[in-house]
């Protein structure tokens, strides 16, 4: 079903228009202004450094597998924590589902033609590179490699060993702070949030002034509602950080006090400014993954979302009450017992919008005629994962539970249920779910149930005997632990290899069928009823051949529609 459009090859023969054949030089592609293809270049450069901040943590839990043969040098570990940290965080995480799925479908699902600002989108992605590059500079740190070339001990030349939240006064005295290694990486991550910022604004602008005749706010799509709220994030939180890390540089550059309290400065201060941009970020990363979940659920369960409204106010709602809750990050920084109760309240609040999600995603699935493809499986796998993520999250707004809680692995546990069960599971799943819309070709499906098993059980293998590390009380950030707390390390170390060897395989099961895939999708092989699915497979240029009306008044699934192409759905 759909319209396609088509043109003549050099040798008369018919072929099909998308946007990844209408131009196949290196040129279209880097000065592309097409929000399609931007979005798959953000995905291949996204995918390197999610491989390579992979494999930093596979070093750390090699190392701490035996704790009577360690791998790593303290100062070794301390580097593989911080690669992993900074990779993950800032160039993965961060830009990753707005960066790719947010670019190639906002505009598809709204009936335009494109971003507000194309140019502006460009440069996004050209100012993330840069930021990559900066960072990657801070990594390799020529100044540590000259050094040790010129015969200086290893020990005294790291590269970068602050860890992802670059605490001052650490960062900028000692360790890394004594080389470029710190200044470089806080200046990538001050461009990078220049980045963030721009596809903010663009996405606002673009949902704001783009839609499709007929097309009010609550008829949105749950995936658009939550891009909406990210760009909200992306655009008020951004700018704090950009400051606080540009202050860093200003400090350790010039010898201003401003952190470190040898020079009159407050260490506490860099933790508020920190903290306050990067617990909404925490929202950057997963509220796009909440309109996955939302959009794949209902498709998959041939029913409407139960509660659209409740959702759209849920979205909104998380990104207002993130705002409020930085400080419980910092319970044993000092703070007076009215500050402790005020923001362990504000923490327990965020629980109602979260919990109103996963209620009406159960819900939408209850009676539902489920169909248990590989994006309803790691769909399914998100709420169950997110469950165990906000339950711990509870444990760690009480203030009494917190302090015993708070520098240990059951920290390191949550933080990951949220971030990869949360955040990346997301991303996997959307991939799989519009795979087909983005590539016209079908996956491998036994593949992917492989992949998604393989996945979902090496990472509760992982992270289900850190949580039991946190109890038994093992320091999180340790190179070295004592020997009662070698179980638990080997059985999470055994999960790893399962965990990277399934997100391997579910990348390479898409890759290979893309490129080698001859079964085609067509525009709408799940029968789904939102408005990218009245485009081709791929997508024209233009992304429409008849510019989308949509009618007020039928919506099904919790989305939009062409109400002629859904009656062309409903009578097939």
């Amino acid at each position: 079903m759909g319209i396609h459009s088509y043109a003549v090859d050099e040798i008369g023969h018919l072929k099909e228009n998308n946007y990844l054949n209408c131009d196949k030089s290196l040129r279209s592609w880097l000065f592309t202004l097409d929000h399609k293809r931007i979005a798959l270049l953000y995905l291949a450069s996204l995918l390197v450094f999610f491989f390579l901040g992979g494999l930093s943590a596979i070093f750390m839990r090699l190392h701490l597998y035996n704790v009577e043969k360690p791998l790593l040098s303290p100062d070794a570990y301390n580097v593989a924590f911080t690669f992993h940290g900074v990779l993950m965080i800032f160039l993965f995480i961060v830009p990753g589902i707005p960066a790719v799925l947010g670019n190639f479908l906002l505009p598809l699902m709204i009936g335009a033609k494109d971003v507000a600002f194309p140019r502006l989108n460009l440069l996004s992605l050209w100012i993330y590179w840069l930021g990559a590059l900066v960072g990657i500079i801070g990594i390799i740190n020529p100044v540590w490699i000259l050094k040790y070339l010129q015969g200086s001990a290893i020990s005294q030349w790291i590269p970068l060993d602050t860890g992802w939240t670059f605490y001052a006064p650490y960062s900028t005295s000692t360790g890394a702070g004594e080389g470029w290694g710190t200044i470089m990486m806080t200046l990538a991550a001050f461009i990078l949030g220049f980045s963030s910022i721009l596809t903010g604004l663009n996405f606002m602008v673009t949902i704001h002034r783009l839609r499709a005749p007929g097309l009010t706010w609550f008829k949105l799509p749950v995936f658009v509602w939550g891009i909406y709220a990210t760009s909200a994030i992306q655009v008020l939180a951004t700018p704090v950080v950009g400051i606080t890390l540009l202050l860093l540089i200003v400090e350790k550059v010039f010898g201003i006090g401003i952190f470190d309290p040898a020079k009159g400065g407050d260490p506490i201060l860099y933790q508020h400014f920190f903290w306050f941009y990067s617990h909404p970020v925490v929202y950057i990363m997963v509220l796009p993954a909440f309109g996955i979940i939302g959009e794949i659920i209902p498709v998959f369960s041939r029913k409407p979302i139960f509660g659209y409204t409740a959702v759209v106010f849920s979205s909104v709602g998380i990104a207002v009450v993130s705002f409020i809750v930085w400080a419980h990050h910092m319970y044993t920084s000092g703070m007076s017992p009215f500050s402790q109760a005020v923001f362990s309240a504000t923490t327990f609040a965020v629980a109602v919008p979260t919990a109103i999600k996963v209620f009406n995603w159960v819900s939408t699935m209850y009676k539902g005629s489920i169909r248990f493809d590989p994006a309803m499986l790691y769909a399914m796998a998100f709420v169950f994962l997110f469950m165990i993520a906000g339950t711990s999250g509870i444990f760690l707004a009480v203030l009494g539970l917190d302090i015993f809680y708070h520098d240990t692995y059951f920290v390191v546990a949550h933080f990951h249920y949220t971030i990869q069960g949360g955040a990346v599971i997301g991303l996997i799943a959307g991939l799989h779910f519009w795979f087909p819309k983005i590539t016209g070709r079908m996956y491998n499906p036994g593949v992917a149930k492989l992949a998604f098993w393989l996945i979902f059980l090496g990472f509760n293998v992982t992270f289900i005997p850190q949580f039991i590390l946190g109890v038994q009380g093992m320091p999180r950030r340790y190179a070295f632990y004592l020997p009662e707390f070698e179980p638990m390390h080997r059985l999470s170390t055994f999960g790893t290899f399962f965990n990277a060897f399934g997100y391997t395989l579910a990348i390479l099961n898409l890759a290979w069928s893309w490129a080698f895939s001859k079964v085609k999708a067509g525009a709408n092989p799940y029968d789904a009823l939102g408005l990218e699915w009245q485009a081709p497979s791929p997508p024209p240029h233009d992304n429409f051949v008849v510019p989308p009306n949509v009618e007020i008044g039928r919506y099904d699934y919790g989305v939009p529609v062409n109400l002629v192409a859904q009656k062309e759905v409903v009578r097939s």
